[in-house]
């Protein structure tokens, strides 16, 4: 901790930004601080291109103050430092509410180097390059710091004229130190954020460790090399061979799949099929009764023809009595011939049966 001069408190804290009520020369010199950013068609700025270069006092405001707003040349100016390596949800929600902690408020976000995260936490993914841009990206952010410090010097808060600093309330323990915002809570500039349950870096670092082989294998069927993800000779074999049986896995899938469709659509129309066949089963039944069935037609039909054939095989009997017909005038009356019985004697021989036949057959033959 520097040497303290008339200018600071016991806490380190500029008096300038203790807790005494603000003066009225904040209403003598006109903010010129930077606003706001009210329209997100560009990153935001980074602090060493846009300083705040407000030559207006800059007077410790109280958080109730704060809260019930500041004139809008002289937004509250808040301040959040971390790592954010990964850029994560977690880490928008945080700055989320760091921004909406105050009506007014101007968000200012540090970012550390690689030399003191790699130094005080630990490797990071991204480099400090990347992470710098990734937070310029975030909608809640008015303001980057580059090469922010680990911890926040009285000169720091001074050069930014920071108001409050936003973080989760879980002390911090780092560099020596049980809580590294120790010095800013007892200068009453601490403003607590909460946490989002679930997801951090470590969460997401840790899921890729635990699947290493999936991301290793999957990168090596996408074209990586072996010697871009640090693989071995053996361990890159191995991966390759069992991308080729998962891919064979996925052909056996999907030709079961396939089998399955083509077996359910058989079915299908196999039950369509025996509907259709019941259907005219049942027609045809009824069809055959219709016609041969015992009232069908076949049989009338056939009974017709059979009384037809018979009445054509033996047709009626002629009228025994025929209608007498009127004799003409003119003509003269037929001679009448009287037949006369004749007795005759039964035969006593059938040689005199014979004989008799034989006689009356020429009797005929003489007449004629």
């Amino acid at each position: 901790m520097p040497v303290l001069t008339d200018a600071e408190s016991e806490t380190g804290i500029p008096k300038s930004l203790s807790n005494e009520p603000p003066s009225e020369t904040m209403e003598e010199i006109e903010h010129t601080c930077p606003q706001p950013r009210l329209t997100l068609t560009a990153p935001a700025p980074f602090a060493d291109e846009s300083s705040c270069q407000c030559q207006a006092p800059h007077e410790k405001l109280t958080i109730a103050q704060a809260r019930l707003g500041t004139p809008v040349d002289r937004p509250v100016r808040v301040y959040a430092d971390g790592i954010f390596d990964l850029f994560h949800s977690g880490h928008a929600r945080a700055l989320m509410q760091a921004k909406t902690l105050f009506p007014n408020s101007y968000l200012l976000v540090g970012v550390c180097s690689d030399d003191l995260t790699h130094k005080f936490k630990g490797f990071t993914v991204m480099n400090e390059a990347e992470r710098y841009e990734a937070l310029r990206h975030c909608r809640y952010v008015d303001e980057v710091i580059r090469d922010a410090p680990w911890t926040l010097t009285p000169e720091f808060l001074e050069k930014h004229k920071i108001d409050f600093v936003a973080h989760d309330d879980i002390p911090y323990s780092s560099a020596g130190s049980d809580d590294v915002y120790k010095h800013i809570k007892e200068a009453g500039m601490f403003v607590p954020t909460q946490r989002t349950e679930g997801i951090s870096t470590s969460d997401i670092i840790t899921r890729i460790v635990r699947d290493y082989d999936v991301y290793a294998r999957r990168n090596l069927q996408r074209g990586y090399t072996a010697k871009e993800l640090n693989v071995s000779f053996i361990n890159e074999k191995k991966y390759r061979f069992q991308n080729q049986v998962d891919k064979m896995k996925e052909k056996v899938k999907n030709v079961e799949e396939r089998s399955k469709e083509f077996v359910n659509r058989v079915e299908e129309k196999s039950h369509d099929l025996i509907q259709k066949w019941e259907e005219k089963s049942r027609e045809f039944i009824g069809n055959f009764l219709e016609l041969f069935g015992p009232d069908g037609a076949w049989k009338q039909m056939f009974q017709e023809r059979s009384s037809r054939m018979l009445q054509a095989l033996s047709p009626k009997q002629s009228p025994v009595s025929s209608p007498t017909r009127s004799r003409s005038p003119s003509r003269s009356p037929s001679p009448t011939f009287s037949w006369l019985p004749i007795k005759t004697s039964p035969p006593s021989s059938p040689k005199a049966a014979s004989a008799s036949i034989s006689s009356m057959s020429e009797g005929d033959e003489d007449e004629k």
